[in-house]
């Protein structure tokens, strides 16, 4: 119990600091990685066992001087996977956007930095709609959340507009159900991780509009903070949350949302135990924080992940 109290006021402390000095102190506490799990459905996934985990390390990052890979996202075009993510470029103390390729969706190969911009970019929700491939990575050190539309796909991603501005939108995730668009994001002042916003808009670029309900989460770092893609199963969502207590980068949850409209907001944590947590040993042994799920062909699902383990 002591040692979780001394994390959690460690933590805190950090995130009182100016970002820079955050993203260097990160990188030189703790490493992440990103790997694959597989499972029969979106809430039981294990590490893949035929693979070599990590999938993707900072060793593989060939054009930057990387400190960690982290927040995965991964879509499929054809027959080749994509993956997204996080390259912290430790010259600059700036988050940049890589990409992997895959065939099979376990084995991975790196290619390059596909976005840059002079603030921090993280957490690249990449996705399609219409044709088209869009991308919406936390920029939340410009106060604004932004829409990014591939022009040439998977290398060329143009900004279009500001969807939200004017607070820190941490880890912003997006989903169209219900014909409405809906942006979950988290707010909280000075990085405690205790604040989940909910906004929603009839159209992708059209006027977003915060929840009646919002914030639907306060005062709680256990389930505010996104942790991956949201799920459309049809009939219901499924939201990822991170567990930011003691520390950021603890575990995720899940969450079942059973009702969502303009006027309300429901939703219950499906099961009592965290569906992702430090596994004790290798690559995701101190904690993890992000899960992005898909389903194959065959009824499976695969997921990519990512974890962390600390070198004190």
């Amino acid at each position: 119990m002591i040692n979780q109290l001394v994390n959690h006021l460690r933590s805190n402390i950090r995130q009182q600091l100016p970002k820079p000095i955050q993203y260097w102190l990160s990188a030189r506490m703790s490493n992440w990685a990103i790997g694959i799990y597989v499972g029969s459905s979106p809430l039981d996934l294990k590490p893949a066992s035929s693979i070599k985990q990590p999938v993707i390390s900072r060793e593989d990052i060939s054009d930057r001087h990387a400190s960690l890979v982290a927040d995965p996202f991964m879509i499929k075009n054809q027959e080749t996977w994509y993956m997204f993510f996080e390259v912290m470029n430790q010259d600059l103390n700036l988050g940049e956007i890589g990409l992997a390729t895959s065939t099979n969706g376990l084995t991975w190969q790196y290619q390059q930095i596909v976005l840059t911009e002079s603030f921090h970019l993280s957490y690249p929700y990449v996705f399609q709609w219409e044709g088209n491939y869009y991308m919406v990575p936390e920029t939340g050190e410009s106060q604004s959340i932004r829409l990014y539309k591939a022009t040439y796909f998977p290398l060329q991603w143009n900004f279009i507009e500001v969807l939200l501005e004017g607070l820190e939108f941490l880890d912003t995730s997006i989903v169209f159900y219900n014909n409405l668009w809906w942006i979950f994001t988290e707010t909280s002042l000075k990085g405690q991780n205790d604040t989940l916003r909910l906004y929603y808009a009839a159209n992708l670029q059209g006027k977003w509009q915060e929840h009646p309900l919002s914030p639907i989460i306060q005062n709680n770092p256990h389930i505010a903070r996104p942790a991956g893609r949201i799920l459309n199963l049809g009939d219901r969502l499924i939201r990822y949350a991170q567990d930011c207590f003691p520390i950021y980068g603890t575990q995720v949850r899940a969450f079942e949302i059973t009702d969502i409209s303009p006027e309300t907001y429901i939703e219950k944590q499906i099961g009592a135990e965290p569906l992702l947590t430090a596994s004790g040993k290798g690559w995701n042994k101190s904690g993890m924080h992000h899960i992005d799920g898909h389903q194959l062909n065959d009824g499976s699902w695969i997921a990519c992940v990512d974890g962390r383990w600390d070198y004190r």
